[in-house]
């Protein structure tokens, strides 16, 4: 077997066990919890199973029985985590973070069936958490697909039986590229697991499935196992929260760590802007033109000086009268609210967006202006809140 390269990662002292065993423990108490409020059902797997297989059979299942057995399926399954976590070694856990945290390339996971869903998901995992990987399928490996695999590759192998076929033709072939591989197994006797130059133990006792054929416990500890390789790799890269989300644009959190103000702000041509000396029916028509309930007033030279609402048209009205023509002779300056809350094009639009809102008074819109003043824009509380934040 050969021995893991050292550690490539700037200030990386892998203490991945105890991280390793957390985060599986984590996903088997979450399974766990909601079962042991329901009831104080006791016994063993043998016994759970004996029933089950006998309710099966018989045709006898009511709707408490039903839902017993969901309960009791759900704690077979968190104590196959619990067991699986319980067994693992730090050698191993070592050996196989080490060999994931210097790999140059990507992660190639290979699985068959329900393995080959499992590793999908797994390589999902990994590829949002910061660290490249990929779902190959072995039969597509031997026809062709192995050409995306490189020295400077990982492949981590799935097989509850370690004697899964496709996955045995294929080690030679990796081998002959020099990959280093991982297998996650329940048999660390198995030839895959023999031949792997790191092996987790995957094993179950047994499955939930009342008559112990459909891999259920065995695909649940491999996901967890997963999850906890993808989540340990996360912490030793140092990576961020703001990392996180530049993986996941289109998500809510994404979006409040990535989108800025000047991705939704109205600029260019549909800047509402208005000259300082603008008369009342120019601001009027300004407001009317842009349609965005405000114009920005600038100076000369383009620097913001104050903003007019339709807001503060109405109250103008208000206070002069409608019948009264004095109106006829205000003038932006009379008008406008001298140096506004402003944003800069920089600003995440979530910051903006709480600027807006956290206060005594919300307002709906915020001129944009950049670093000398010059105003470039304005975002409104509508624009933020159509994007999805």
């Amino acid at each position: 077997m050969r021995s893991p390269p050292r550690s490539r990662l700037k200030g990386f002292r892998p203490k991945p066990l105890k991280r390793f065993v957390n985060i599986s423990l984590v996903f088997c108490t979450s399974l766990k919890r909601g079962a042991n409020e329901i009831d104080n059902l006791r016994g063993s797997q043998a016994e759970l199973a004996i029933a089950f297989q006998l309710v099966y059979q018989k045709g006898l299942m009511t709707a408490d029985s039903n839902f017993s057995q969901v309960i009791d399926l759900l704690r077979a399954e968190a104590d196959a985590i619990g067991k699986a976590a319980a067994r693992l070694q730090v050698s191993e856990i070592e050996s196989v973070i080490n060999l994931l945290a210097n790999c140059r390339g990507k992660v190639v996971l290979l699985g068959v069936g329900k393995s080959g869903i499992i590793a999908q998901k797994i390589a999902a995992t990994m590829t949002s958490s910061g660290t490249a990987a990929v779902y190959l399928h072995p039969s597509d490996a031997l026809h062709g697909g192995l050409g995306i695999v490189t020295a400077d590759d990982v492949a981590i192998l799935l097989s509850n039986s370690g004697e899964t076929d496709e996955l045995i033709e294929l080690l030679p072939y990796l081998k002959r590229r020099e990959v280093p591989l991982i297998a996650i197994v329940g048999n660390v006797k198995s030839s895959i697991a023999l031949r792997a130059d790191a092996v987790i133990d995957a094993s179950v006792d047994q499955e939930a499935c009342p008559l112990n054929l459909a891999p259920t416990a065995s695909t649940t500890v491999a996901l967890a196992i997963g999850d906890a390789l993808a989540m340990t790799l996360m912490q030793a890269k140092g990576l961020t929260e703001s990392d996180f989300a530049s993986n996941h644009p289109a998500g809510q959190l994404g979006k409040r760590l990535t989108l800025r103000v000047a991705d939704l702000m109205h600029t260019g041509a549909e800047n509402p802007m208005i000259d300082k000396r603008a008369a009342w029916m120019d601001i009027v028509s300004a407001i009317t033109q842009y349609g965005l309930g405000a114009v920005n007033v600038i100076d000369d030279q383009g620097r913001l000086m104050g903003i007019i609402t339709d807001g503060d048209l109405r109250r103008s009205l208000q206070r002069i009268g409608p019948r009264e023509v004095a109106f006829a002779n205000l003038i932006c300056d009379d008008l406008m609210t001298r140096d506004p809350v402003v944003a800069s094009p920089e600003m995440l639009a979530f910051d903006a967006l709480r600027l807006m809102e956290d206060r005594p008074s919300q307002i709906n819109v915020l001129p944009v202006v950049n670093g000398d003043g010059t105003c470039v824009g304005l975002i409104r509380l509508h624009d933020i809140v159509r994007s999805g934040l």
